[in-house]
């Protein structure tokens, strides 16, 4: 009796795992700008999606109209007409002012400068509160990025990325969005530098976020510096909250993102703790700039320039998010009764917001944007440890962040 013939046994399918799924992904935003890069020059794109519309594109549809359908965040002639609205209003009232209105402070002071001085400062060390003409400021520079960003990104950086060979339009929009990345955050590092050494808490000497609280009482520059860096992150918030970037896989991950930082600014600003907040300004902007440039050099694909700048982009991501953010999270703990008695109560009015759950307030956001770092390091180390045991995918149609073109056959073809 003849035995039925063996079958083979089937092989049970390559189960991806999370991480894999991301590290695979051309559209995640840590991940994705280190993965394999087309051959420079060539253009990958299909021929018949290529040239289609997008509803943000960045001609103007009239100055009015750009206004109404909020076109002026990515309209950079727009949003300078905005911004120089203001400032002729500005300097118009400077000018007549003396003439017929002597005496009568100018009106659009607040768009362009901070506000709120302190009338009893004196004139060497002037001193700033808060109070709600910043929105007005606030309001103005939100603008005043979508023009720089703008005008960065399609008059700077896309004509270095032609130069280098990149045509793919794609390509274009992340070149010229790390480009700008790279421009901001080493201004604002080095900006932050400068505020922390003008303040008893030089070199994260956590003890003085706590020392005389309520801290309410500004230098100018820090006043100005924070309300900068807000106008910043609101912008960026509008940006991804209208689409106006490619889209990304990990976009939940980046409004989570906007939205802690949001908080932090926010809260900091109105509970009058805006010395520990230039210490979390500083943890976050200096390893971003780096960041940003790695990327640079992947997409321009300068291989050994972007292998020592993520070896320096690691260590200090390591040093300034991680064990300076746990030097924070420590003060928030364990420092927090440092301040004034008088300071451990609930008078707004006397700029002092300390009872003690707030301490739980000011943890909780910190924990969070922790977290978030967390899981972007391990994918750092993801990335790192794929490029050394050399596992990177090799197709170079996997590029570039892709917006999810499809080929079209091409007829021409043998």
């Amino acid at each position: 009796m003849s035995r039925p013939p063996k079958t083979k046994r089937k092989q049970l399918p390559h189960i991806q795992t999370f991480t894999d799924r991301i590290e695979d992904d051309p559209s995640h935003h840590l991940t994705g700008p280190f993965r394999p890069q087309t051959p420079l020059g060539q253009d990958s794109s299909s021929p018949g999606l290529r040239n289609l519309p997008t509803p943000w594109s960045t001609q103007s549809h009239g100055t009015w109209t750009d206004i109404k359908t909020l076109r002026w965040v990515v309209v950079p002639t727009s949003a300078l007409k905005i911004l120089l609205f203001f400032f002729v209003l500005w300097a118009n009232w400077e000018l007549l002012s003396p003439h017929v209105a002597k005496g009568v402070p100018n009106p659009f002071t607040p768009f362009l400068f901070i506000s709120h001085r302190i009338p009893s400062s004196s004139d060497d060390d002037p001193r700033y509160q808060k109070g709600y003409l910043d929105f007005a400021f606030l309001a103005y520079y939100i603008v005043f990025w979508s023009f720089v960003r703008q005008a960065i990104t399609i008059y700077l950086c896309r004509p270095i990325a032609r130069w280098f060979g990149l045509k793919k339009e794609a390509k274009l929009d992340r070149f010229g969005e790390q480009g700008y990345a790279v421009i901001y955050f080493a201004f604002t590092a080095s900006w932050g530098v400068r505020i922390m050494s003008q303040l008893p808490t030089w070199w994260y000497n956590t003890k003085y976020f706590w020392i005389d609280y309520p801290h309410w009482d500004m230098k100018p520059e820090l006043k100005a510096y924070y309300l900068v860096q807000a106008a910043y992150w609101c912008q960026q918030l509008i940006v991804l909250l209208l689409g106006l970037e490619k889209p990304r896989k990990d976009y939940y991950e980046l409004v989570a993102h906007h939205f802690v930082t949001l908080w932090l600014v926010g809260w900091s600003y109105l509970i009058n703790l805006t010395f520990i907040g230039n210490a979390v300004y500083l943890s976050m902007d200096l390893p971003d700039s780096i960041f940003a440039f790695s990327k640079l050099f992947n997409y321009i694909q300068w291989d050994r320039a972007k292998v020592i700048t993520f070896g320096c982009f690691v260590c200090i991501w390591s040093y300034f998010r991680h064990y300076l953010n746990w030097v924070i999270l420590y003060s928030v703990w364990f420092e927090f009764d440092l301040m004034p008695e008088t300071s451990k109560r609930w008078s707004p009015d006397d700029g002092v917001w300390m009872v003690w759950w707030m301490k739980y307030q000011i943890f909780t956001p910190l924990v969070l944007l922790q977290a978030l770092n967390l899981f972007w390091y391990f994918l750092i180390w993801r990335v790192a440890a794929r490029a050394l045991s050399n596992l990177a995918i090799t197709d170079v149609r996997s590029d570039d962040e892709d917006d999810g073109e499809e080929d079209v056959p091409n007829d021409k073809e043998d």
